[in-house]
């Protein structure tokens, strides 16, 4: 039988060589998964100086969502159509260039909110003067 060579000391393993090369680090405790905090109540008053934060796209009063969703159809046709805007702003035919974007956005209003509601409040309206029409009452 042949001499068998010795083999070469392995080298040690990664783990091992992680771990001698990074110091032990502490850690922040985590909270106990056993006692969750709970939301205060609603109308439970709460600590100094903290506030409620109440999302605003939970709020389920229709003024408050018919106003939102006008603002937001009519600030995609400012963002989409700046050029557009600019000239009918300048040239005072801003009604007359929109005619189609205006039409549409009011359907999709509609669509959404509902033609009984769009037709009572004038938040789409208020909307064109505030936002594509720069303040000015154009609609």
């Amino acid at each position: 039988m042949p001499p068998v060579a010795p083999t070469p000391a392995a080298p040690a393993p990664v783990q091992e060589q992680v771990t001698q090369a990074i110091p032990a680090v502490s850690r922040p405790s985590m909270p106990s998964a056993s006692a969750p905090a709970a939301p205060p109540a609603p109308g439970a008053p709460t600590p100094a100086g903290t506030r409620r934060v109440i999302n605003p796209f939970l709020n389920n009063d229709p003024n408050q969502k018919g106003k939102r969703l006008a603002r937001a159809l009519v600030s995609d046709m400012v963002a989409y159509l700046p050029q557009k805007r600019e000239e009918g702003l300048k040239n005072g035919t801003l009604k007359e260039l929109f005619r189609e974007e205006i039409k549409k956005s009011y359907e999709e209003y509609c669509d959404q909110i509902g033609k009984e509601f769009a037709e009572s409040t004038t938040h789409f309206q208020d909307a064109l003067n505030d936002i594509l029409s720069g303040g000015k009452k154009m609609f």
